[in-house]
């Protein structure tokens, strides 16, 4: 009998280990976002990495947990030692031979280590002025801070956050966020009780009298409590009917104040793509990531900067006029005239000109200074010259 027992074990575990195996890659990784979710939202919450590019990242580097590194280092994310680690190590051949890994006691400490190597390293710290639902930044951010050597590292990336649908855990990280701040609905006041609007239930109590005075329940929204909680019982105030004119302490419930609606400025161009002076642009808001406009518009980030003339940055901090394609040597027109607060740069974006040629033709260097009401040229003197003097012979005629 104790034979028969051993031998339906050993099948049994045959078996199961048979049906681990022949799991799909999809089954695999949708069984790693389930076990690490959690994980990836705690993250968020503390540090700010997108919950979904975090588990992306992990699916990615850990072969969705199935990576030698991942099974006996519990590393997810394939950090390496570097000088600061004092931890436990492990070597195995990655970009070169025998290579130092770091070890984790668990799952969670690679997360939490995750986070923390991104989050306290200058090189990464751009990341962190994106929005967290900006994954095209993050990943291509990722790549550009050298993350990975791997060229299409933040395609692979983004697909899985697509495929697997992983926006869903950033979203939910925020709204626990906003949960957590937003301010209490009921404070504590002591008030005149004559003036306070409140529902008078007179009882009898036999040997005082007493009356019981309930104040206003608060709002139902906010009375839903998470489940296993126990609900409170609405605050009541015992006293005698004689005392309803005294100030006593009661839990009241301030009203909602209506906010003024506050008119949104509308934006000064178009959105999308639009053109000027036979040249695309864009406006681009504020917070904008340019490596994410970059691969948005299939341009480098590096002629980005040169078509609009400015300096490398990565995040947009004003809302900005931005070409995608180099800009013209002339004018639409032949005069611009400067307005209060204008600068070369700010007319060669308005006007879709090159910076080397307005300089050129009104005799400026870079660090000239214009003047309201200055008239600058958008096309050469002489050009415009030779327009003008053939205008009047064709009207002599």
């Amino acid at each position: 009998m104790k034979k028969w027992i051993v031998l339906l074990s050993v099948y049994t575990c045959f078996c199961a280990n048979s049906s681990a195996q022949h799991l799909s890659v999809k089954e695999k990784t949708e069984a790693y976002i389930n076990s690490y979710k959690e994980l990836a939202i705690e993250e968020m919450l503390r540090t700010g990495v997108p919950a979904s590019i975090k588990l992306a990242q992990g699916i990615l580097e850990s072969q969705f947990g199935e990576s030698t590194l991942a099974k006996n280092a519990n590393n997810h994310f394939g950090i390496k030692c570097k000088t600061e680690w004092t931890g436990k190590k492990t070597y195995q051949d990655d970009d070169a031979k025998g290579e130092c890994f770091r070890v984790y006691p668990n799952a969670a400490q690679s997360y939490k280590d995750h986070s923390d190597f991104l989050k306290t390293r200058p090189h990464y710290a751009f990341l962190f002025k994106l929005e967290p639902t900006d994954i095209t930044g993050w990943a291509y951010g990722l790549k550009r801070a050298g993350y990975a050597t791997n060229p299409t590292y933040p395609e692979k990336l983004l697909k899985i956050v697509e495929d697997y649908k992983l926006h869903q855990y950033t979203m939910l990280a925020l709204a626990i966020r906003e949960n957590r701040n937003a301010p209490e609905q009921q404070v504590t006041a002591t008030v005149d009780a004559t003036k306070l609007p409140v529902q008078l239930a007179k009882e009898e109590d036999g040997k005082n009298n007493e009356a019981r005075i309930q104040v206003n329940e608060k709002p139902r929204e906010n009375k839903v409590l998470e489940e296993n909680k126990v609900k409170e019982e609405p605050k009541v105030a015992q006293v005698t009917a004689e005392d309803t004119a005294d100030k006593t302490e009661y839990t009241i419930v301030p009203e909602k104040k209506v906010e003024p609606a506050i008119e949104k400025k509308a934006a000064p161009y178009p959105d999308g793509v639009f053109t000027i002076n036979h040249t695309k642009a864009i406006y681009a808001k504020e917070g904008t990531s340019l490596l994410a406009l970059a691969y948005r518009y299939d341009i480098s980030l590096s002629k980005l900067f040169d078509f609009n003339e400015i300096p490398e940055s990565d995040i947009l901090d004003t809302d900005q006029l931005l070409f995608i394609e180099k800009k013209q040597k002339r004018g639409a027109s032949d005069l611009h005239e400067v307005a209060t607060g204008e600068t070369l740069h700010t007319v060669c974006q308005k006007e879709g000109i090159r910076l080397e040629s307005l300089l050129e033709y009104n005799k400026l260097k870079k660090d000239s200074q214009l003047s309201a009401g200055q008239k600058l040229y958008l096309r050469s003197p002489v050009e415009i010259k030779n327009a003008e003097a053939k205008a009047k012979t064709k009207n002599t005629k």
